[in-house]
């Protein structure tokens, strides 16, 4: 039941990967659109993939505290 547990706490993976996925395709056709706005998609780009990557890591620190909390006090 602890893998269970921590294995849908780690599913939140997905959810950034495919985020970061679609905000990279959108970047990379908006800079294709108009080039001289680069830097500015760039930047938004970035804050927006590393927000969605601390969900990612939120997800990974709660299925590893489910493991540790769940595993030792057993």
């Amino acid at each position: 039941m602890v893998a269970l547990g921590a294995g849908i706490a780690a599913i939140t993976g997905i959810g950034a990967g495919i985020g970061i996925g679609i905000a990279t395709s959108r970047a990379v056709d908006a800079v294709a659109r108009q080039p001289e706005a680069d830097g500015k998609i760039m930047r938004n780009l970035l804050l927006g993939c590393a927000l969605a990557e601390a969900t990612a890591i939120y997800g990974m620190v709660v299925a590893i505290l489910i493991i540790v909390m769940l595993n030792s006090g057993s």
